[in-house]
């Protein structure tokens, strides 16, 4: 069994797995996010754009977010809060810390970040404000 990188107990193929096969999976902010953390921990740049929303989705630097990704190790990912973001909203923001070491010296990214449903999929925006 090959548990999650999102950190929760379920096999990949039935958490973050099925989001990444089917982006229609995601039914809350959280689980869009929680995919999206998986996806950095497996490099994949494509689900990284895809799963980004289209008025903010960085197309030119897919190679470059997908190759940092690759050069450091992903630990764990804590989430701290969430606000909306629940199947029948269409925004939400959920707040979390990314662990991980580069350089040999663990790092932390602390976020806030906006969710909003494009063609009826959760995406993400952005930084929340």
């Amino acid at each position: 069994m090959n548990k999650c990188y999102c950190g929760l107990p379920d096999e990949y193929s039935k958490c973050c797995g099925k989001v990444h096969s089917n982006i229609n999976n995601a039914k809350t902010a959280e689980q869009l996010m929680r995919s999206r953390y998986s996806a950095f921990v497996m490099a994949d740049g494509d689900y990284l754009m895809r799963s980004h929303h289209s008025s903010t989705r960085p197309l030119k630097d897919k190679n470059a977010i997908a190759n940092w990704a690759k050069s450091v190790t992903w630990v764990k990912l804590e989430v701290i809060g969430k606000f909306e973001g629940n199947e029948q909203d269409d925004e939400g923001t959920v707040t979390f810390d990314a662990y991980y070491y580069e350089n040999g010296k663990l790092e932390v990214i602390h976020e806030k970040s906006a969710f909003k449903k494009e063609s009826k999929c959760w995406t993400y925006l952005g930084l929340a404000t």
